[in-house]
């Protein structure tokens, strides 16, 4: 009798951790796709035209003292 409820333990066992696996989704399913990026400037977008103002800002002053 102890052998046949180790079987029946067994399987209910291989049984459950089936629908484990099969939950789990068992393909190569790929991930959703990435929502679009915000819409605006980007931080750094300006940066060139600021240091470009700025030089030319720090040159003016250098040229009136």
């Amino acid at each position: 009798m102890m052998i046949q409820n180790k079987r029946t333990l067994a399987s209910i066992l291989f049984i459950l951790i089936s629908f484990v696996c099969i939950a789990q989704g068992g393909g190569n399913i790929p991930p959703p796709p990435q929502p679009p990026p915000p819409v605006g400037l980007p931080i750094d977008g300006g940066i060139f035209i600021g240091l470009l103002v700025a030089v030319f800002y720090g040159g003016k002053k250098l040229m009136k003292k």
